[in-house]
């Protein structure tokens, strides 16, 4: 059997029997495929290193087309060092690679590997892991066949005086149809547009209000509760995480504002928070 290269990132792996691993590993050419990694739980193992999760790389795989291809060695292109120094950018990559797993298994579209790669390498850069979340989830929306109208009204698909975004009607409402979906920023509205049509490997700056992102961040979440049927325990976690750095935030922030205050008043408050 001819040994083959294929560019790809581990997505997941599963212990096999007491040595090895089985690794789901997205590739450029093939799509989501199985790879037994052999031996890799071993110490010793040359494959152990690079049996792992979120591992980008050339493989060199014994190709099987219809069942488990056999890992013979990989050439690390990046190992996501910086990313795995942080506990949200793991969070946020963690739920990145989870969703697009769920995607590849609905539409193993070869364009949906090349997104998760840009976004994986933009957030290496130190790039807002939470915009870069965002404007992966909608776009992967279209690959799941149920893209937001974002070109038009949802309803009578008028481009003019587009007002807000609903995940309720579909995306965007004018001011014609509009009822009361509620209002979010025109801002927001905007963006969403641009996250779905950007080129993720050009971005090189991303800056975003809190209030603005929180209003795209919630029109997905709700957009992917009505319409995916997804739900994973890494955006649970995430969320978590999230909220547990603003509690900590705030809680600095307090701390440095009573210092000048009676010592009383400052255990008063402290104790309250």
């Amino acid at each position: 059997m001819k040994i083959q290269e294929v560019e790809g990132i581990i997505l997941s792996e599963t212990n096999y029997s007491e040595s090895s691993k089985i690794l789901n590993v997205l590739t450029k050419e093939y799509g989501l495929i199985g790879i037994m990694s052999k031996g890799s739980r071993n110490m010793k193992s040359k494959l152990r290193g690079v049996s792992r999760k979120l591992i980008y790389g050339t493989f060199h795989i014994y190709y099987k087309e219809n069942g488990l291809s056999t890992l013979i060695g990989v050439d690390v292109i990046n190992s996501f060092n910086e990313v795995l120094k942080d506990l949200t950018k793991i969070s946020y990559v963690s739920y990145i690679v989870d969703l697009t797993l769920q995607v590849v298994k609905q539409n193993d579209d070869t364009e949906i590997y090349e997104l998760l790669k840009q976004v994986l390498l933009k957030i290496e850069e130190n790039l807002s892991p939470a915009i870069l979340t965002n404007i992966l989830e909608i776009k992967l929306l279209s690959y799941l066949g149920v893209a937001p109208m974002i070109d038009g009204c949802s309803i009578c698909g008028t481009t003019n005086d587009i007002i807000t975004l609903s995940s309720t009607r579909g995306g965007y409402v004018c001011r014609n149809c509009y009822t009361d979906e509620g209002i979010v920023s025109d801002k927001a509205v905007k963006l969403v547009r641009m996250f779905y049509y950007v080129d993720i490997s050009s971005i090189t700056k991303l800056d975003i209000s809190s209030d603005t992102l929180k209003e795209i961040n919630q029109f997905i979440e709700d957009y992917y509760d009505r319409y995916t049927g997804i739900y994973l325990k890494s955006k649970n976690f995430l969320k978590k995480i999230t909220q547990l750095e603003a509690w900590f935030l705030i809680k600095i922030v307090l701390e440095v504002a009573v210092l000048c205050m009676n010592v009383q008043i400052k255990l008063w408050i402290l104790w309250m928070i």
